[in-house]
Order: C-alpha cells, then structure tokens, then sequence
C-alpha cells in the first residue's frame, strides 16, 4: 500500500495532515492510516477494530475518495 501513498508525491506528514484535517471520524482516521503507512491487512484491520472485513474496505474506499477531493 506505501506504493499508492507515493503516487500522489507527498511527504508521509503531508498525508496524515490530510488525514487528520478530512477524516472526521476517529477511528476511521487510524484504520486509513493504518492501512496506508503499515500496509497492515483488510482482514487484520477487521480483527483489530471489531469490524468485517467488508466494513474495513469501505471505510478505506470512502476515505480515501474523500481525501482525492482534496489534493
């Protein structure tokens, strides 16, 4: 996943500034940015928060449509 991080040119600081300022949920924060700067799995995310995985890869998916609107 650090590879899909590296095609928008920004710093790991500049992506979590993002991050921060346009995810207002907080879990959903560290669940993206779990998934983007560990590369940690859909299915570990969904054992780690309680989640399914479908739920996960839709959290993932919306958020970052939402942070592609603002870049």
């Amino acid at each position: 996943m650090r590879k899909n991080t590296e095609r928008y040119n920004l710093s790991r600081s500049e992506l979590q500034y993002l991050i921060d300022q346009w995810i207002f949920n907080e879990r959903h924060r560290l669940i993206l940015a779990d998934r983007l700067f560990n590369g940690t799995t859909y299915e570990r995310l969904a054992e780690k928060y309680g989640l399914s995985t479908q739920q996960v890869k839709n959290i993932v998916y919306k958020a970052m449509d939402r942070l592609e609107k603002h870049l």
